[in-house]
């Protein structure tokens, strides 16, 4: 089941956001030249350079449980010599401004704003700290600038990792050394840029699944709610929640197939073309996993011929007693021109009279069937991506029923898309012979391809949301975890009460 949406109401300018662009404009003195004032080599700047850097050494260990990364604060300002980087007296920095507009954007992000030191990091206090310095004090000055770093460096690591990721987890990014991405060094670069706002959105995923959203969100939380249009909270809800999850997925690989879980689709991303397969998943008894791998290597007639005195002798006599012995163990049962055979008591009694017009191919997959070609991905789970002998069940809306592999359509296709991306083209009709005569081969891909199996409940097609049905129920947690369940529950309240 799917739900669409679509807007075709253009709004006028975000007038909040020109607001406080006005605003700041208006009230905050900041410095489009040099990021800090000139060092003056006398003894005076030297002292009071010197408090200046107690202040923040002191407040770091004071403000050391409020931080989201005490530990990349900290780094940070290790690399800064322990100065003021946002607010030094008489001379802020360049980057104030685009920063605050950030935390008043975080919305628009599907972020949360009290992750931003929401009460602390507000436009009074810098008004002051322009207009009148010496009302507040040094230590004051230095928890703010610290804060607001903090800030700088949680908005970053929320949109390039996700708040909720279980593989890098808040504790290990803070920790730093992880190589592929840091946000205090990332910050530290963005303090000499031309364009704060555009470089620090960046470190957002770049997949074409995300960006739509995150465009969407922009567009409903800057536009639509603000101009007053009508727009569901449960679908801003399933675009914050979906937006998460796309984070946690690594840096986008193209070449790269993407199956959808709850949307039953595999989209297959070439250098110079997308490609899109029908695909049945598991079961809610036996759910798909979510997972990134890389497909090595592919294999035509992968199932095992049982031999005709087998099926006949020990395989039909315990399936009589046992109707769900064939599927148990992996068995399916084909008719003399290669038709797959649905199981019932009669028709196992009616073989059984008739053995010679059928025979019996067992997986070594979770399926019972994994059809003319199986795709093959290092995985935990020992799920494989495969071909099905049913191939009706695609026309099904609704397609949660296997053992947890990936059936896919279309598989001979899929096959030499990818022999061809592989740069081995010349082995494609090696590979449909193998197919017609069901003869097991091996293809090995010399550039594994990366594959991605995600879990997304709402995406755009053609400027439309999409809301996909929630087969696993995971929804409702991730939900709790980002709202918290009594915002949530108050949420859902005001919904009922609208109906």
């Amino acid at each position: 089941m799917k739900i669409k949406f679509k807007f075709l109401h253009h709004s006028k300018n975000n007038l909040l956001f020109t607001a406080v662009l006005i605003f700041m404009l208006l009230n905050i003195s900041v410095q489009s030249s040099a990021q800090n004032s000139p060092i003056i080599f006398n003894k005076e700047a030297k002292q009071q350079n010197a408090t200046i850097s107690d202040d923040i050494k002191i407040q770091l260990i004071e403000c050391e449980n409020t931080l989201n990364y005490p530990q990349s604060v900290k780094r940070f300002y290790e690399e800064k010599n322990d100065q003021l980087i946002w607010v030094e007296k008489g001379n802020h920095n360049r980057q104030l401004a685009p920063a605050m507009m950030i935390l008043d954007c975080v919305l628009q992000f599907g972020l949360n704003p009290l992750d931003f030191h929401p009460n602390e990091l507000i436009y009074d206090q810098i008004k002051i700290f322009t207009e009148q310095p010496e009302m507040l004090s040094d230590v004051e000055r230095a928890k703010f600038d610290i804060l607001l770093t903090d800030a700088m460096i949680t908005f970053m690591n929320h949109l390039h990792y996700g708040k909720f990721n279980t593989v890098f987890t808040r504790s290990k990014i803070d920790a730093g050394g992880l190589g592929n991405f840091s946000a205090e060094n990332h910050l530290s670069k963005l303090m000499e840029s031309n364009d704060f706002y555009t470089e620090i959105i960046n470190v957002q995923p770049n997949t074409k699944e995300y960006d739509d959203l995150q465009k969407y969100m922009h567009l409903v939380r800057g536009q639509y709610v603000e101009d007053s249009y009508e727009f569901p909270e449960k679908s801003v809800r399933k675009m914050t929640i979906n937006m998460e999850r796309l984070r946690w997925l690594t840096a986008n690989e193209n070449p790269r197939l993407m199956i959808n879980i709850p949307a039953y689709t595999a989209k297959l991303k070439l250098k110079d073309n997308s490609y899109l397969f029908e695909v049945i998943v598991g079961k809610p008894s036996s759910p798909t996993p979510v997972l990134e791998s890389a497909i090595t290597h592919f294999t035509v007639a992968p199932d095992w011929k049982v031999p005709s005195k087998i099926f006949v002798k020990e395989l039909l006599p315990k399936a009589i007693k046992n109707i769900d012995y064939l599927a148990n163990n992996h068995y399916a049962i084909y008719d003399a021109k290669g038709k797959f055979v649905e199981i019932t008591l009669k028709k196992l009694k009616f073989i059984k009279a008739h053995p010679f017009g059928y025979f019996v191919r067992q997986s070594s997959g979770c399926d019972n069937a994994l059809g003319k070609i199986v795709f093959r991905f290092a995985n935990p789970y020992d799920v494989y991506l495969h071909d099905t002998p049913q191939p009706k069940l695609f026309l099904s809306a609704e397609r949660a029923l296997s053992h947890g592999c990936i059936r896919i359509d279309d598989v001979e296709k899929l096959a030499s898309l990818l022999l061809a991306n592989d740069g081995a083209s010349t082995k494609i009709p090696l590979m449909k012979k193998a197919v017609l005569a069901y003869k097991k081969q091996d293809f090995l891909l010399k550039n594994p391809l990366p594959i991605k199996l995600t879990y997304v409940t709402c995406e755009l097609v053609d400027s439309q949301l999409i809301i996909y049905n929630d087969i696993y129920n995971l929804d409702r947690g991730l939900e709790i975890a980002m709202y918290g369940a009594e915002r949530l529950l108050a949420s859902d309240q005001k919904i009922f009460e609208r109906k």
